[in-house]
């Protein structure tokens, strides 16, 4: 293994480490040290890939983000009308952290946080959630509304679902997905 690829797995582990303690223990609760400990690196190791937790916690949350987005562009390709494509990548994120709950379990963590609107600017400066052409298929099919705000409308309740681990069945999915792009659909 090369150093490099050694300093890039330490850094994947120290976010991998936040993003679970973050889940667990709230921001209050985590600790450099503590996620340092997660993560199986010394302290000063932690702080020589993010200089605070606040650098830490912005670059764990693009990283998830752009997982999730990365999720809803495979499954959106082929998609028809901005409803499909919505309703497309709603599901393909709500399986993508069901997957993973703990990446949910961090999403509400920081979007109801103090960190909920640099956190969401870096991640859109980092390509957000989805590719331009798709948000541009979608942009006119949307209420003029903030960015966050039709985030947090429109796949806020399937982050939530995985968050606090409501059981859905296919049939609630489905209808909780067609409710959220009513909620942002300017039809």
């Amino acid at each position: 293994m090369s150093p490099t690829s050694t300093k890039v797995d330490r850094a994947s582990r120290v976010r991998r480490a936040l993003v679970e303690l973050v889940a667990e223990n709230g921001f209050r609760g985590t600790a450099m040290a503590a996620v340092a400990e997660r993560a199986g690196v010394a302290t000063g190791t932690a702080y020589v890939h993010y200089a605070s937790k606040d650098e830490l916690v912005i670059a764990a949350y693009v990283e998830v983000k752009t997982a999730l987005g990365m999720a809803a562009v495979d499954s959106a390709r082929d998609s028809g009308s901005p409803a499909e494509l919505f309703l497309s990548t709603w599901h393909s994120m709500h399986a993508h952290l069901a997957a993973d709950p703990v990446q949910a379990q961090f999403l509400v963590q920081v979007e109801s946080s103090p960190y909920a609107d640099v956190a969401h600017e870096e991640a859109m400066s980092h390509g957000g959630v989805m590719e331009e052409t798709q948000f541009a298929e979608l942009k006119d099919s949307l209420v003029p509304l903030p960015p966050l705000v039709l985030w947090d409308l429109g796949l806020g309740p399937a982050i939530r679902a995985v968050a606090f681990g409501t059981e859905l069945d296919a049939t609630e999915l489905a209808e909780l997905a067609a409710a959220c792009w009513r909620a942002v659909s300017a039809a």
